[in-house]
């Protein structure tokens, strides 16, 4: 049973894909883990754009970051020793990337320069980051999901504020992911992967997360909610790569609009173009960038 109406049909197209020429299929470690089996040339997530149009990508099981141009021509940024995951780009020009082995990381582009930022919790290293979000007072949400799940509801979301201090809002969540945050900036809307679940967390100055709500309850199936974007309007865009699909759901969490991927299955995370309406989204199963463009 449904209490909403069938979301609308949008359909993507192909606006980039990863060269042969960074493509090698082989095992490893990452792999066996997340895709056992599985001989893979890449997994794609974390795409974020610079002011002049850049769109930069990671590349998790080879520790990779490229750069893909207006015309869709890539180029190798930076390729090091860790598995980079959800990534932003700074105001001064940084990437600021939550890496599964590695923790938070900023790192230049133009030198490939890594600073650690935030490595360990109390001494003890983190489960595995995931995703992050950059907040208006320069505080960073970001998401610790290494492999938890129904059976190990122990993920965390933290808050990172620019004076050091870390806050754990979130430590029972069935394998956190995405993360995004409304306009107002009042909310953090947070990815169960695991639960197929959405929720709504109240952000405030104090380390508290009182009245966490459940947003929106995802169909089950293979995989469930992984990146999170919130457009000018406060609409969520939730990527399924359980589905091959990204959902579009209202303030109040109706499904308005279902953007089916023309590739694979594997919409693992997307990025808004200037205007708003453009999404740029990762294809992981195939390593391809797909466009889509929303309704107003």
């Amino acid at each position: 049973m449904s209490w909403f109406a069938p979301p609308v049909d949008v359909e993507s197209r192909v606006f980039a894909r990863l060269p042969d020429a960074f493509r090698t299929p082989r095992p490893n470690e990452w792999g066996a883990a997340n895709k056992p089996g599985a001989a893979i040339d890449s997994f794609l997530e974390g795409p974020c754009l610079a002011p002049d149009g850049t769109l930069y990508v990671t590349d998790i099981p080879y520790g990779r970051i490229f750069a893909v141009d207006g015309s869709g021509r890539w180029s190798l940024v930076h390729e090091y020793d860790g598995w980079p995951n959800g990534m932003k780009l700074r105001t001064d020009g940084s990437l600021l990337v939550a890496d599964y082995r590695r923790g938070l990381l900023r790192i230049d582009p133009e030198t490939g320069t890594i600073h650690p930022v935030c490595t360990t919790v109390n001494s003890e290293g983190f489960k595995g980051l995931n995703d992050l979000a950059l907040l208006a007072d320069d505080s960073v949400l970001f998401t610790d999901q290494g492999q938890t799940g129904l059976h190990d509801p122990s993920g965390r979301l933290y808050r990172l504020w620019p004076d050091g201090r870390l806050d754990r809002l979130i430590g029972n969540a069935a394998s956190p992911n995405g993360v995004a945050v409304n306009p107002e900036g009042t909310h953090a809307y947070l990815a169960l992967t695991r639960a197929a679940q959405i929720w709504r967390v109240p952000l405030a100055p104090a380390a508290l997360s009182a009245k966490t709500q459940l947003f929106a309850q995802l169909p089950g199936g293979l995989s469930g909610p992984d990146g999170l974007v919130v457009d000018p309007h406060g609409r969520l865009i939730v990527c399924d790569p359980g589905h091959g699909s990204a959902w579009v759901l209202s303030r109040l969490g109706e499904p308005l609009f279902r953007i089916r991927s023309c590739a694979g299955r594997t919409l693992t995370n997307a990025v808004l173009r200037p205007d708003g309406r453009t999404l740029l989204m990762t294809e992981s199963e195939t390593g391809q960038i797909l466009e889509a463009v929303l309704p107003g």
